[in-house]
């Protein structure tokens, strides 16, 4: 069993993906394996986030004994990692490959990383902390960097591309599933916690002659109707945008060539 504190003596280099694990001799418990454990740790995650999942409570989740799980992991981070990996797997390659050209697949890719995100709101939290190379998150990882790649950028620009564009998704679909979580929480819909909050401030006095220049902007996205259309709208124009900017240095770069 990997225990935890062996693993901060490397903590570069801990990972379950990296540990070589013995093989538990006899049979598990009756009823139970590792990809029951991982679907009912992501459905409590979704549920209640990174911060309650324990070992115990997911044990009561599934009706068996704490014990029952280090059977197929030996600590919470091994569970979170297969989670990770779990919700990577939910993006549909084949459906990237299926774009005509290095820009759809970049849509494509962006798209589905957003939405998962939004789907699972504790997967924001675990970057950087986990090292994200299961085999799902290394597909979709190389499906990144193909696509990327067949921009025509040289390859020493590659990574700042995938940067720009995929830091820019992980920051929008982290900030657009917290919303959701604040909506929630308020039990309101997205619509109405948007509208109450931006009444609230707008009505405020004090903030009167500090809003003025945004005014114009404030309204127009009122004009919209809809949270989850300025979501989808701003998405897709921004995304446009870093494209069109990778277009533009690629010229660049041929041109200068």
């Amino acid at each position: 069993m990997v225990k935890a504190a062996d693993r901060a003596k490397n903590p570069a280099g801990s990972s379950v993906w990296l540990e070589h694990r013995a093989a538990r001799s006899g049979g598990g418990p009756a009823g139970l394996d590792r990809e029951r454990i991982v679907a009912a740790s992501i459905r409590m995650l979704d549920e209640e986030g990174l911060a309650k999942l324990s070992m115990r409570k997911l044990a009561t989740e599934l009706n068996v004994t704490a014990m029952s799980l280090y059977w197929y992991v030996d600590t919470k981070d091994d569970i979170i990692e297969y989670a990770i990996d779990t919700c990577y797997g939910e993006i549909d390659l084949a459906e990237i490959d299926s774009a005509d050209d290095w820009q759809g697949r970049i849509k494509l890719l962006a798209l589905a990383y957003r939405l998962m995100l939004v789907r699972h709101p504790w997967m924001s939290p675990c970057a950087g902390q986990y090292l994200n190379i299961g085999p799902n998150a290394i597909a979709v990882g190389a499906k990144i960097q193909e696509a990327v790649r067949d921009s025509g950028l040289p390859i020493d620009r590659q990574p700042s591309a995938m940067s720009a564009v995929f830091q820019f998704v992980y920051g929008y679909g982290t900030i657009e599933s917290q919303f959701q979580r604040r909506a929630d929480e308020a039990g309101m819909s997205q619509d109405d916690f948007y509208g109450e909050s931006v009444k609230a401030f707008r009505d405020d006095p004090q903030f009167v002659e500090v809003l003025e220049p945004m005014a114009e902007i404030l309204d127009e996205r009122a004009s919209h109707g809809s949270v989850s259309a300025i979501w989808d709208r701003d998405f897709a124009y921004a995304l446009e945008v870093l494209i069109a900017g990778i277009e533009v240095m690629v010229e660049r770069s041929r041109t200068a060539g």
